[in-house]
Order: structure tokens, then C-alpha cells, then sequence
């Protein structure tokens, strides 16, 4: 999927876009599209497939959402509802959507929730309790995404768990590339968290959210490709290994001929437990995807794949199958296919040596 010519709604780019099967069992995307000004709005759209069951297009259904309310706009009527993901929590029998609204403070996460895909409604922003003298609640915060279903907090209490990834001062992959090649990470404050919360319904009617609390460290910068930044990426789907994540690292790489060094967006996979989604089983060495080809290489950012949808395809009988939908270099709309083996990998790092958990 890449911007339609002629339309003022996408001519900065279509990307990022959330993925899911609707109770019809076909895919929905919901991709960023980008006006002038940088000025994004969710869309819909309806992924068609060949006759072999591979993606091969989309066709555009509308907007689900556009900026309205106050956390949506900058100064001077710019602003933007950006990169979503969305998961059917059970729990609660509706669709829920994460995604970044900004606004005068900065970039924050943002909930709406629909029963169909087409209606949405805006619940609120997502707000975080301190912890240990963290600050959650004053910092910029993106790449969120939530659980399908309760999961144990650091008590065993079952509840709505969510992953984001803060953006504190100094942890940009622009900051950190600054920094020497063997630099100390800041582990809390350059690290994917879950956090969690009680159930948000009374009844059928959902109202405000509670903080959401019972913080944990997943996971830091461990790897060479993820080095400046790591961040999350598509929501969790649980296999029969445990909950897949596909997410985001970014490196810097030298360009080929003046040797200069720029940022590269690439992604890798985590399980964890089923059990107790707090533990690493496995965790990428090495990244699954990279940028390649001319379109993940050039485009409003180039050297860009971020990963924020995916498909089990369970319609084709191949529950190990999984396609990936990513942002092209911050312009389209690209799809991989990742096969889960049978058996994981040794090797994969959780955590820096001594790290405290």
C-alpha cells in the first residue's frame, strides 16, 4: 500500500498501520496517513489476497479516526492520531486500539475502542503510576499495545497488561548515537515496559480506564542492531510457544560509498512465557528484517522498517505462519512472512550482564 495519488490525505505517506481480523474473518488494516504539515489521521482498509492467499493490495474504506479531541492537536491546529495497533480483548468483547495522539505536550497513548472496526469511540489517554522513582506520567510515550487477554501482574492478580516503550530525555537514537559505541544503557529509562491494570468495564458500558501500575522491565538494548533504541512493535499474539512480539531496534550502519553513518530501523522477534509473559524465552540475536529493498531504503525517513501489524493465518490452515505488515522507510505499507520453528532458537539474550531485573 502506498499513497494515492491526488489525495491531500496521504500525500506524506501511508504507513505504520494496525492489522486484524474482523468477526467477518477478513483483514482490516488501519494505516497513518499523512497530510501536509505531517498532519495524520487512522485509516481503513480491507487487505486483498490471491488465490494462494498471499497479500497482494488493499482497498481504502474511510477514516476511523481523525484529530478531535483536545490530546490530538499542536499549537496552531496541527497535530495527529498516529502508528496504531489494535487487539480484540476478550476480556472485554471489543476491539481496542492504542495509538499516539499529539497533542502541545508531546506524543502520548491514547485509547479508543469499537465493537465492529468501523465505530470508534475515544476513551482516553493512558495514564501511569511512578514507580521506584520513575516518572511514567510526565514523559512522552508510543509503540503501545495490548494483551488479547488478562495476564499476571507481579502479585498473580489477573489483569489488562499493556506494552510501551517511554521516551524519557536523552533516549532518542539521536541522543544515544551520540554517545560511544560501548556505552552503558540506561536501563530504566531505555527499556519496553509492561504495565497493568484492572479490567475497564462495569458492565457493558465502558468508562475511565484505572493507572495502570505493577510495572516491569521487559527488555533493554542488548543486541548491536538495537543499540540506540529499542520499542515495541506489533501487538502480542500468542503461539504455541508463547506470546510472539515482533518489535523495533534501531543501529546505525555506514552508507555505502562516503562511509557516513545514518539510522536504520530494523526488527526482531521475543516470546514469552504464556504463563507469565514477564519472562524471556527467546529473544532476537540477530534482526529478522532489515531494510533491503529501494522502497525500505528511500522515503520521508529512509533505512526504515517498523513493524505494528500482524496475521496468524489461521484462514489457510498454517497456524505457525505469521505475515508481518511494516512501515517502508516512513511512505508505504509493506508485508513479510515469518515462520515460527519448531523448536526456538539457543542463543536468544534477554538482558546486559547484571542487569537488575
Amino acid at each position: 500500500m502506498e499513497p494515492q495519488p491526488g489525495n491531500p490525505m496521504e500525500v506524506e505517506g501511508v504507513l505504520n498501520p494496525a492489522a486484524v481480523r474482523g468477526s467477518d474473518g477478513e483483514l482490516y488494516l488501519f494505516p497513518r496517513l499523512v497530510a501536509k504539515g505531517n498532519y495524520s489521521r487512522i485509516g481503513i482498509a480491507k487487505v486483498l489476497f490471491n488465490d494462494a492467499g498471499d497479500p497482494v493490495g488493499a482497498e481504502r474504506l474511510g477514516i476511523a479516526l481523525e484529530p478531535e479531541a483536545d490530546y490530538e492537536f499542536r499549537a496552531k491546529g496541527s497535530g495527529g492520531c498516529e502508528d496504531p495497533r489494535v487487539t480484540f480483548v476478550e476480556p472485554l468483547k471489543s476491539y481496542l486500539m492504542t495509538y499516539t495522539a499529539h497533542s502541545t505536550i508531546g506524543p502520548r497513548i491514547a485509547i479508543a475502542m469499537s465493537e465492529d472496526l468501523f465505530h470508534w469511540k475515544r476513551l482516553e489517554l493512558v495514564t501511569f503510576e511512578s514507580f521506584m522513582g520513575i516518572d511514567f506520567a510526565h514523559v512522552n510515550n508510543k509503540d503501545a499495545s495490548f494483551f488479547p487477554i488478562a495476564i499476571p501482574n507481579h502479585a498473580g492478580k489477573m489483569q489488562l497488561g499493556i506494552i510501551h516503550r517511554p521516551l524519557f530525555p536523552d533516549t532518542l537514537p539521536e541522543e544515544t548515537a551520540c554517545e560511544a559505541a560501548c556505552r552503558e544503557v540506561d536501563i530504566e529509562h531505555e527499556s519496553i515496559w509492561i504495565s497493568y491494570c484492572p479490567m475497564g468495564l462495569d458492565g457493558s458500558e465502558p468508562h475511565r480506564f484505572g493507572l495502570f501500575n505493577s510495572h516491569h522491565r521487559l527488555a533493554s538494548p542488548v543486541s548491536p542492531w538495537e543499540r540506540l533504541k529499542i520499542g515495541g512493535g506489533a501487538p502480542p499474539i500468542l503461539t504455541r510457544h508463547g506470546w510472539l512480539i515482533v518489535y523495533h531496534g534501531v543501529n546505525e550502519v555506514k552508507k555505502p560509498g562516503n562511509g557516513e553513518l545514518h539510522l536504520q530501523y530494523s526488527a526482531g522477534v521475543m516470546i514469552l512465557s504464556k504463563e507469565h509473559p514477564r519472562e524471556i524465552l527467546y529473544r532476537s540475536v540477530e534482526p529478522v528484517l532489515t531494510p533491503l529493498m529501494p522502497e525500505e531504503r528511500n522515503g520521508i525517513v529512509p533505512n526504515v522498517v517498523f513493524p505494528t501489524g500482524i496475521d496468524r493465518r489461521d484462514d489457510l490452515g498454517l497456524p505457525d505462519r505469521f505475515d508481518v505488515y511494516y512501515g517502508m522507510a516512513d511512505n508505504r505499507i509493506g508485508v513479510a512472512r515469518l515462520e515460527l520453528p519448531d523448536i526456538l532458537p539457543p542463543g536468544g539474550v534477554a538482558d546486559p550482564p547484571g542487569a537488575k531485573v
